[in-house]
Parts: structure tokens; C-alpha cells; sequence
């Protein structure tokens, strides 16, 4: 496990450097998208000014206040990424992000597109919405927010060391859910030979 300190845009070779179970913070820009933005972004492409190339894109639907007419971050925990994974492959093939972060992981269509893409998944632990928020740093923009609402808009904000996040599926085929997954699995053939069960 090697801890690095990222700068969007993110480079090809930072990213193929990156290995499951590397920690890493991120500062420069970052944006949020769930299902519906996904959505929204694959029908219409990039909106003007996000040339998401380098960038990371953070599953989540923050809670923000607007003071003043300036916009502020209150909380931003992660929403549970599988919720994207039919949304995810093609995504990738459109848009050139190279950190995608949530929490709970992705499935193996998602991890085939971040080895094709060089792309990593990193997750940010949940219920820590507070501190996601202080990483997130300043709003730079906001997108889909009359059309989709607070959680659902594609909010851009200019982080300054987002994290930690933990690399836990990286660009070259490996995931910790499934070496989790498949470890789990032997400790439980191991008890049932033990206990003479099937």
C-alpha cells in the first residue's frame, strides 16, 4: 500500500501506477454524477466548460446551501456506486475521466472498462459526508440543477486533497471485492469440511 497525492488532470501513467489498495487524495477538480446525471451526460455530452479528461467523477448527491448567491457544500458521502455499474462502461468509452469514487464497488462490467480505459476505482468510506465536504473545497459550477434537483445535478467542485480514498479496483484488472469475495468463500468451504458438512 503506497500513499499519493493527485492533480487533476490525472495522467495516463499516475494511473497505471496506482495498484488495488493504494491510498490516494485528490486536488483540483472533481464532479459529482449518479444515475440520472449519468443519463443525461451520455445523451448530451460534456456541458460547457467540464472537459471531464483527467478528471474524477465522485457518485454522490451532496446536500448544499446557497448563501449570498454563492453555493456551498454542507455534506457529501458517497452514494452506492453499483447503481451505475449498467450506466459505467459507457460512460467510460465517451468521457475521459480517470478516478471514478464511491463506496460499496462495482461489478465486472465496470472493471473490464477500467482496464480498457485505464481508469480506477476508489472508494471513500460512508457516513463521512462532513469531511468529503471539507475535501470537495469550492463550487466552480453547477449543472442539470433546474432539470434533475440538488442530489441529481452535476455539481464541480475544485478539491484540495479529497480523501482518503482507497484504489480498491484498479486499471489492471484487480479488485479487493474480489479477492474479499473469493477469501471469504474459502474460509467458508474450510468450516464446512471442518464440520464434516457439505
Amino acid at each position: 500500500m503506497t500513499e499519493y497525492r493527485l492533480q487533476t488532470p490525472i495522467d495516463e501513467e499516475t494511473i497505471a501506477g496506482l495498484n488495488a489498495g493504494d491510498i490516494i487524495y485528490i486536488s483540483g477538480t472533481v464532479f459529482t454524477a449518479r444515475d440520472e446525471a449519468h443519463m443525461e451526460l451520455l445523451k448530451d455530452g460534456e456541458p460547457e466548460g467540464l472537459d471531464m479528461t483527467g478528471l474524477g467523477l465522485y457518485h454522490c448527491g451532496p446536500v448544499m446551501k446557497q448563501t449570498d448567491g454563492v453555493w456551498q457544500v454542507v455534506s457529501a458521502g458517497p452514494t452506492t456506486s453499483f447503481r451505475m455499474e449498467t450506466l459505467e462502461p459507457g460512460f467510460l468509452d465517451m468521457f475521459g475521466v480517470k478516478v471514478i469514487i464511491g463506496k460499496g464497488g462495482m461489478g465486472p462490467g465496470t472493471l473490464a472498462a477500467l482496464e480498457k480505459h485505464n481508469v480506477v476505482y476508489a472508494t471513500f468510506t460512508g457516513g463521512a459526508g462532513a469531511l468529503a465536504a471539507k475535501g470537495l473545497g469550492r463550487v466552480a459550477a453547477v449543472h442539470y440543477l433546474e432539470e434533475l434537483g440538488m442530489p441529481e445535478a452535476v455539481w464541480i467542485f475544485e478539491a484540495k486533497d479529497f480523501g482518503p480514498l482507497v484504489v480498491s479496483m484498479d486499471a489492471h484488472g484487480n479488485s479487493l471485492y474480489a479477492d474479499v469475495d473469493a477469501e471469504t468463500k474459502a474460509n467458508l468451504k474450510a468450516i464446512f469440511e471442518r464440520k464434516g458438512l457439505d
